[in-house]
């Protein structure tokens, strides 16, 4: 059949062959461990986002201090 190929993304974690879709429900992790893992590494500051919280006024703005409300 002429079915597109399921894209296969290697997990972030332990490097396995993860099938994109709703067969890999923890995708793009091969497991819930390796999700827990990156969740902990994100939470301890293991991992961060460069770049700065400041403005170039050197002001924090409103939503890195607390979220808005509508």
């Amino acid at each position: 059949s002429d079915s597109p190929k399921p894209r296969v993304v290697k997990c972030p974690t332990c490097g396995t062959a993860v099938v994109w879709g709703p067969q890999s429900p923890q995708r793009p992790f091969c497991s819930e461990r390796c999700r827990l893992i990156d969740l902990g590494a994100w939470a301890s500051d293991s991992y961060a986002i460069a770049g700065s919280l400041t403005d170039e006024d050197g002001n924090v703005p409103a939503l890195a201090i607390e979220p808005q409300r509508n």
